[in-house]
């Protein structure tokens, strides 16, 4: 017989009332289980006030320029969830990468994240730093990921675009254990194929600033709009 699902008890301040959810189809992954502490919903940005207003279980802080220490300290500075860092990849390498892997394990990330160009010998640099898990982003069908496992990666992240799904579903079938993040898409059916190819958890693109703000205006217009009509 079928437990009945346990329902719980919620509480919100007045003030963290427009916080930016998640889909809640992404509570059906799994998760990955990180030194004790479950994952399944990752927010991808580096965006400070979004990391201090969202309800993702942790924040994927990778950015398209070198990776730098203040960008890492600002970020955790605020977050009061856990931080997996963007460290290396095309252009940052070598020592410069492995300091950069130190530097966020010291300021609380629980994992680093290395891009899919970083070279064999970079990420063996870093697991010899650092304790924290190494995320590997896989951008494409490609990406050769076998030499990287045995040099240190802990964990895939996949970016394949519209075929993500297809790449997680590719990378399961060969490596049954192995732990993927992927990224879900736009909508619903998307994030629920990616989690049905067997992704463990799901990374969410969250609205811009300028969407958020555009959202709060209409709100605030049609609020001014009853006080004129009102008075």
């Amino acid at each position: 017989m079928d437990m009945e699902k346990k329902k719980y008890p919620s509480v919100k301040s007045n003030l963290y009332n427009g916080y930016v959810e998640v889909p809640e189809v992404i509570r059906k992954a799994s998760g990955i289980l990180i030194n004790g502490k479950r994952f399944k919903s990752f927010m991808f940005t580096t965006d400070i006030a979004l990391i201090m207003n969202n309800d993702a279980d942790a924040i994927m802080a990778v950015y398209p320029f070198t990776p730098h220490p203040a960008i890492i300290q600002a970020i955790t500075s605020v977050s009061t969830i856990p931080i997996m860092a963007g460290i290396a990849g095309g252009t940052t390498q070598g020592t410069r990468s492995a300091n950069m892997a130190l530097f966020a394990e010291a300021h609380g990330c629980k994992a680093v994240v290395v891009n899919a160009p970083t070279p064999i010998d970079t990420i063996e640099q870093i697991n010899e730093v650092i304790d924290i898990p190494i995320i590997l982003t896989v951008v494409s069908e490609y990406t050769t990921i076998e030499k990287r496992i045995k040099a240190g990666v802990d964990i895939i992240n996949v970016s394949g675009a519209g075929r993500t799904s297809e790449i997680v579903r590719e990378l399961r079938e060969k490596y049954p254990d192995l732990p993927i993040i992927a990224t879900g898409g736009p909508t619903d059916e998307s994030i629920l194929e990616t989690i049905k190819a067997g992704a463990n958890a799901i990374t969410y693109t969250p609205p811009s600033n300028g969407e958020l703000f555009s959202r709060k205006m209409i709100n605030y217009r049609a609020l001014e709009k009853d006080r004129y009509e009102d008075d």
